[in-house]
């Protein structure tokens, strides 16, 4: 559960940091009382809701910290929600209310190697994650991004290798596909894997045919649905979480 702290964060910049990929970086007084060690953990945007005293909530996680600002990436795509609408236009100086942090999402430590997979808009938390790994971590990251434009210098072990994924349109086929070709190393695997729902999906079905993987190694969810506002996407999670708890 996020924290129920309402913060109003000031614009401070904007960088285009590839061609898909919008860095808004935040600040202000209200920051100061943000805790440390908080890069990966999520927070929540507000935008007012017409006709309710509501507002909608966008979740966004924390790529960089430092002693007065924070980074968020924004995915570029062609549906704007009000969250990304917000960052193509907002300026230096403009306002914004967050609510949070949320927990942080790691990989397991205790894991004889990692293996992260997920597409751009999950590309922050993975690249907060190849960070924080030891420097002596071996194992592999498979991330989908729109363009060869989009691929980024990640900070990573040098014995982890990343093989990027061009596709436009994400779709869980292609990460399979990837999947599937690694040699799998010996040992326990920690698995951290978050994409569009129905590529969620796949892979976890892939997880629990192919490659079993104890609960405690293994962290896989969906950040968006193809074709639905957040809203619709969490009610088919919720959904989908429903008929995995019915299953046993």
């Amino acid at each position: 559960m996020a924290e129920k702290i309402t913060r109003e964060l000031v614009v401070i910049r904007r960088t285009q940091v590839t061609e898909n990929m919008l860095r808004i970086t935040l600040g202000g007084d209200d920051l100061k009382t943000l805790a440390p060690n908080q890069e990966s953990a999520y927070i929540k945007f507000l935008f007012p809701q017409a006709g309710s005293e509501r507002p909608l909530l966008r979740s966004y996680t924390i790529r960089h910290q430092r002693e007065s600002e924070i980074d968020i990436d924004f995915a570029l795509h062609e549906h704007e929600g009000p969250a990304l609408s917000w960052a193509l236009k907002t300026q230096p100086g403009d306002t914004i209310l967050t609510r949070g942090p949320g927990p942080k999402k790691m990989t397991n430590p205790e894991a004889d190697w990692f293996l992260l997979l997920g597409d751009m808009t999950a590309l922050p938390a993975i690249s907060v994650n190849l960070a924080e790994l030891p420097k002596d971590a071996k194992g592999y990251a498979l991330i989908e991004v729109s363009s060869e434009a989009d691929i980024q210098e990640l900070e990573h072990p040098e014995n982890l290798q990343i093989q990027w994924i061009i596709n436009p349109v994400p779709s869980g086929e292609k990460l399979l596909e990837k999947l599937q070709a690694l040699t799998w190393l010996n040992g326990q695997a920690s698995v951290w894997a978050a994409c569009e729902f129905d590529s969620m999906r796949t892979l976890r079905q892939f997880f629990k045919q192919e490659r079993v993987i104890p609960k405690t190694h293994i962290y896989i969810s969906s950040y968006w649905k193809i074709g639905q506002s957040d809203e619709g996407h969490k009610l088919a999670k919720r959904m989908d979480n429903e008929k995995m708890e019915g299953q046993g």
